[in-house]
């Protein structure tokens, strides 16, 4: 059973840059896809990246060009590499992981069965 824990959410200023990560365990294979999701108050679950075994990404068109999605199978770890943030990326943003090789719809929640805690990002000044 795969646990999913993420990390390095914290304060950053408009125009900052972040990083956070998701350490997955209980799941020794290399062929998952895993995303990276975000719910801020008042709006509904959104798909920010995903990522599959082949390490072929998909992003949702408000991060395209600022957020990088990228995984080291290695360490069991999943990235997401965030930069010109602005207050609209305002969120908790959760990680998530599914023991499927591939995935048409890599933002769709529904394509995954386990989901980390989350960790909160705020942009702000």
């Amino acid at each position: 059973e795969a646990q999913l824990v993420e990390s390095g959410g914290g304060l950053v200023q408009p125009g900052g840059s972040l990083r956070v990560s998701c350490t997955a365990s209980g799941y020794t294979e290399t062929k998952y896809i895993m995303g990276w999701f975000r719910h801020a108050s008042g709006n509904d679950r959104e798909g920010v990246a995903g990522i599959d075994s082949e390490h072929l990404t998909s992003y949702a068109d408000s991060v395209k060009g600022r957020f990088t999605i990228y995984r080291n199978n290695a360490r069991s770890t999943l990235y997401l590499s965030m930069s010109r943030l602005t207050p609209e990326d305002t969120a908790m943003y959760y990680c998530a992981f599914d023991p499927r090789p591939w995935s048409f719809t890599l933002l769709e929640p529904g394509q995954y069965s386990h989901w980390g805690q989350g960790t909160q990002v705020t942009v702000s000044s």
